[in-house]
């Protein structure tokens, strides 16, 4: 009996190992992003990244039209709505960034109480 107790002891040991090996480095950019994509409340990161790139599409429309104004009143009515769609589509996407900055947050969280874990165990 206790050598199938040392066997999962010995098992455990090792999934734990393969898990910090597998945790041990911090994702890339790209792969943080793709996270926010993913779990629970990853529909509403898509919904406000939909509407981030539509306010900035038809920010970019308006400033076209703002430079292509020949009187000011024309380049007011195009540059005004230019303005604020591009900074409600910046504010959209900043707003994605402590998403970001928590999910790292908790990544390290985990691999500090699998350490804490495996430092008891010794």
């Amino acid at each position: 009996m206790r050598n199938i107790d040392q066997t999962l002891d010995d098992a455990l040991a090792e999934e734990e190992r393969a898990l910090l090996a597998r945790i041990n480095q911090d994702p890339g950019h790209l792969a943080q992003v793709a996270a926010l994509f993913a779990g629970r409340s990853g529909w509403v990161s898509a919904v406000l990244m939909a509407a981030q790139f539509i306010l900035f599409i038809a920010g970019v429309w308006t400033a076209w039209r703002f430079f292509a104004a020949t009187d000011p009143l024309a380049a007011l009515h195009w540059g005004l709505p230019s303005a604020v769609l591009l900074i409600m589509a910046l504010m959209i996407k900043l707003a994605l960034w402590p998403m970001m900055q928590t999910n790292r947050l908790i990544l390290s969280l985990k691999r500090l109480e699998l350490l804490i874990v495996q430092s008891r165990e010794r």
